[in-house]
């Protein structure tokens, strides 16, 4: 939708401005100086200072208005300097000089707007205190926007209007985040003190506020974190074909409305609490469903709170056909109650439901569950099991990898289909993304050390909707960075959230849902290392401090008898179509024209069987090109060892690590 456009005036001057955009920055974005106590760029708005007044005329009339918290929605002529404006902000200005004569905000106030007379208004309300509460609010809006809380307030009307905590104690449920001494103009709140002994407090202070500020101001109008958590993304992926249904086989389903976004926080999300992940996280992502009644299992009957739904349990059941909401919810519970993965749980189920319906298995082998997919009772079924430990359950919890060979060896069922179908790379179920037209994603998760997780690298959209990395050059270099910067995060207990879900003001051509990871947010996360360590943190730094980690790993792969090229190959499904109706579902759209216009080859007059062999010849030709590749980059051979060179450029090459890879090396 495109932005509408208002012309107006501002004294004197024509300009255009957006509209509902607040006058008060469109002033300032025009040069305007205007005067302000209560006003916080970060914060509402509130009008409550007065001091950012200005004269309009509209249609005729001419009034005072508060620029700050004034939409611009009509054609406007704005005076900011008129005698009527200037008497009035010189009469507030005496008034708050009157009452805190010796604050530097209220005389710095004071000397813009003219009042010289600080006794003026003196009265026994006159404060002499450099630091006194001016009450402008500030504190009480960060305490609620920056982390949801609502610990300070005003209380009291006129000359007795004051701050405090509610009932005027010390409220225990302060969370201590400072957010409120930040903001607080005149040092009137103060922090006594930092109990972790960082070595620049303020400098963790500086970007941890400047986060809070983002995600107060930004997050409504981009990934919606506080109000669904990352179940915000699941629209997104069905949007792009990306949201995995019926075990990966497709991108996306005329049912996805049951489970996405909207219906969660129209029908189940609790609405407006902070974040019950990590006191003081202004992201407030982890998100909660009250007073759900269960249907099945031992607590059947039982209202209960639901700690999700987030994104991948949400894609979790796209991926098995379960696209109803209060399956959903009863999946999380259990799922969470039993101390199991939605993830893996999911991932597996829809690899079982595949398995039912091309006749591997049957209701003999399921224990007499029909296990189509969509089958929500029967998954249930399979997850009570599962902590029970009797009947199918058992088999279903020892994962894909372990069903595969078991089906194979007992049944005789097809264990090229099963490999071609089966999520899993090192034991691990996939995340719930599909890849297949991302060859970048497509190594990230078989190349990450435990497994096809995105913790290591989520580029679908960098490769796939941005085309921001091309070549097998850029991917690799994709594949080294970013799989080094996400483990960083965890060797320092960092969220990678922030990073990477909310795009700062500042990098406006940065799309919301754009893996392109703003650097501004690296450059945070490095300043907060700074902070607490005292020691500088670069780019270079940080990728060899990360690496060092990788690597180790990698050799402790290599020394249990994994970590090779091998065990880097992924299932073909998470590169290509492995059934007839994958490859016609997306035939006109993609796969015929891909034929045409990368391969070089004709599909006409070739049937469905002949397309997807060579499609599939050209896409394991690809994995393998970006593979080599990014072992390349990695200082690994091209059969996926670290090379003892690359261990030396780290300062590792410890001789017990150089023993176990050193017949390893080309």
């Amino acid at each position: 939708m495109a932005t509408k456009k208002i012309t107006i005036k501002i004294d004197g001057r024509e300009t255009e401005v957006i509209k509902d955009s607040f006058l008060l920055g469109v002033l300032r974005d025009n040069g305007v100086a205007v005067p302000t106590l209560c006003h916080h760029k970060d914060l509402t708005p509130q009008g409550t200072c007065r001091l950012c007044v200005v004269e309009i005329e509209q249609n005729g009339k001419k009034k005072l208005v508060t620029s700050c918290n004034f939409p611009i929605r009509g054609e406007i002529s704005v005076d900011t300097t008129s005698e009527r404006v200037k008497k009035h902000r010189k009469t507030l200005a005496e008034m708050y000089l009157g009452r805190w004569p010796k604050v530097p905000i209220i005389q710095e106030i004071a000397a813009i707007c003219g009042a010289t007379d600080k006794d003026k208004y003196k009265s026994e309300l006159t404060d002499e205190n450099e630091k006194a509460c001016i009450l402008c609010g500030h504190c009480v809006h960060a305490c609620e926007e920056f982390v949801m809380e609502k610990i300070l307030d005003f209380a009291g009307r006129g000359i007795k209007r004051h701050m405090t905590m509610p009932f005027g104690e010390v409220d225990p449920h302060c969370i201590g985040c400072t957010s409120c001494a930040y903001v607080c103009p005149t040092g009137a709140i103060e922090i006594v003190d930092d109990m972790n002994g960082p070595h620049d407090a303020k400098l963790i202070r500086d970007y941890g506020m400047k986060i809070n500020a983002e995600m107060a101001t930004l997050d409504k109008s981009q990934c919606r974190m506080r109000e669904v958590g990352t179940a915000n993304i699941v629209d997104v992926m069905d949007a792009y074909d990306l949201l995995p249904v019926h075990n990966y086989k497709f991108g996306q389903h005329v049912d996805t409305p049951n489970i996405d976004s909207k219906m969660l926080k129209a029908k189940y999300v609790t609405q407006g609490l902070p974040d019950g992940c990590w006191k003081g996280c202004s992201m407030a992502c982890a998100k909660t469903v009250d007073g759900f009644e269960l249907k099945t299992g031992p607590y059947k009957g039982s209202k209960v709170t639901v700690d999700g739904p987030e994104y991948e349990t949400a894609a979790a059941a796209a991926n098995m056909g379960c696209f109803d909401g209060d399956f959903l919810m009863e999946y999380n519970f259990y799922c969470d109650t039993y101390g199991v993965d939605t993830i893996s749980v999911g991932t597996c189920m829809a690899f079982v439901m595949e398995c039912f319906e091309n006749g591997l298995i049957d209701k003999e082998v399921t224990g007499g569950k029909e296990l189509k997919f969509g089958a929500t009772a029967e998954v249930l079924q399979c997850l009570h099991e599962m902590a029970l430990g009797e009947g199918f359950g058992v088999d279903v919890g020892m994962g894909i990898r372990y069903l595969k060979g078991k089906w194979a060896r007992e049944l005789g069922a097809d264990a090229d289909f099963m490999q071609d179908i089966g999520m899993e790379v090192k034991g691990l179920e996939y995340s719930e993304y599909v890849c297949k037209e991302s060859l970048a994603q497509q190594a990230g998760y078989t190349m990450a050390v435990k497994g096809p997780q995105h913790d290591e690298a989520w580029l679908i959209f960098m490769d796939m909707v941005n085309n921001q990395i091309p070549s097998f050059d850029d991917k690799a270099e994709a594949l080294y960075y970013y799989p080094l910067w996400r483990t960083w995060f965890g060797l320092n207990g960092l969220c990678k959230l922030i990073w990477n879900d909310v795009v700062p003001a500042t990098n406006k051509n940065f799309p919301p849902q754009q893996a392109a990871k703003v650097p501004e947010h690296v450059e945070d996360f490095f300043k907060f290392f700074e902070g607490m360590t005292g020691e500088p943190l670069d780019e270079e730094k940080m990728l060899d401090q990360s690496a060092r980690v990788h690597n180790l790993q990698r050799v402790m792969s290599r020394m249990l008898g994994y970590g090779t090229r091998k065990d880097d190959m992924p299932p073909y499904r998470a590169v290509g179509p492995v059934t007839g109706e994958e490859y016609e579902s997306r035939a006109e759209k993609l796969y015929d024209k891909q034929m045409k216009e990368i391969i070089g080859i004709d599909p006409t007059g070739k049937s469905t069987e002949e397309k997807m062999e060579i499609t599939r010849k050209h896409r394991v030709e690809q994995y393998n090109k970006v593979v080599d590749a990014a072992y390349d980059r990695r200082g690994w051979t091209r059969n996926g060892v670290p090379k003892i060179e690359r261990l030396k450029e780290l300062g590792i090459d410890l001789p017990e690590l150089v023993e176990i890879i050193k017949d390893d090396q080309e």
